[in-house]
């Protein structure tokens, strides 16, 4: 019996087949397809990015600096607030910056301390003005006596920060072990405050919006330092943070003190007379004038607002 063979496979690819007129028009109205999709998904993106990039834009007339300034109504008299008040804005009007007034009843500081208040109130102007970048924080028992000085060429300037930033230097005086780094750079700084002789100030700092400035304040801000009942309430908590965090550490700079923070009263032991406002310093502050019970905040201010008003209030 004979089995008929199999065909022998060739090495000739067969002829070319030619595609059918629907298959040729599939193919055309797929490749239309895909260049429409892709001139969709790029007008997607081309819209996205101009209205995302509007959104980012800060609105005309935004201020580059907000002062905050948080005022304690229940014990402050109109008077007093009214001075405080005009100091500001005449200093925002002239430079272009804007003013917040909180009070230390708008945040919720539970049995702490009212001086807490700064904290959640920098929280609260972050987020009522957005756009802005800088924050300058300033006690209410101080004035800006010397308002032809800007922020930005007296301080924040790139160059102006990086030569006046004190480094290597122990945070709490006078010999801390935990020192600011020698290695940082201006443009890397997110809050810029003193010290006196007694450890870190902040009755007059400067700070930057950010997601890291957020972090700051909620660390700062955090119950549980609140609940520690620090001498010094959140002067204290702030210096823990500072010499225990390095992540706060890398963004902060120290500054002499005069060029911030000038004392409007001789005190021994921060910093006596070397601390002690001289003409043409920036501000001066009554520090702890609020706690001292042998002191009183608006008579120690009477003397610079009559000097502050005489040289500069008509200017």
């Amino acid at each position: 019996m004979q089995f008929a063979y199999l065909a022998r496979k060739t090495s000739q690819p067969p002829p070319y087949t030619r595609l059918s007129r629907t298959s040729s028009v599939r193919r055309r109205q797929l490749q239309m397809g895909a260049v429409a999709g892709c001139i969709l998904l790029f007008l997607i993106f081309l819209v996205t990015r101009i209205f995302s990039t509007s959104a980012e834009r800060a609105p005309p007339g935004t201020p580059g600096t907000i002062i905050v300034t948080v005022l304690d109504r229940d014990s402050m008299s109109k008077d007093y607030i009214s001075r405080v008040e005009e100091n500001r804005q005449a200093y925002a009007a002239r430079h272009g910056y804007g003013t917040f007034f909180p009070d230390t009843a708008d945040y919720d500081l539970g049995s702490s301390p009212r001086s807490w208040a700064i904290v959640p109130a920098l929280r609260h102007a972050m987020t009522k003005y957005q756009h802005t970048t800088f924050f300058f924080a300033l006690s209410a028992h101080a004035l800006i006596m010397n308002p032809s000085l800007p922020l930005e060429s007296h301080i924040l300037e790139k160059r102006r920060l990086e030569s006046i930033m004190l480094k290597d230097k122990p945070v709490v005086p006078p010999d801390s072990v935990i020192k600011t780094f020698s290695h940082l750079k201006s443009d890397k700084i997110d809050v810029v405050l003193t010290q006196d002789g007694e450890g870190l100030c902040q009755g007059s700092f400067i700070l930057r919006r950010g997601d890291w400035a957020r972090f700051f304040l909620d660390t700062w801000f955090d119950p549980l330092y609140r609940s520690y009942n620090f001498q010094k309430a959140e002067g204290h908590a702030l210096e823990h943070i500072v010499q225990w965090h390095p992540t706060i550490l890398t963004k902060l700079a120290l500054i002499p003190q005069r060029l911030l923070n000038s004392y409007g009263v001789d005190i021994s032991s921060r910093g006596g007379k070397e601390a002690m406002f001289k003409d043409d310093d920036f501000v001066v502050h009554f520090v702890n004038c609020e706690a001292d019970t042998n002191r009183n905040c608006e008579q120690e201010m009477e003397p610079y607002y009559n000097q502050w008003k005489a040289h500069w209030g008509k200017n």
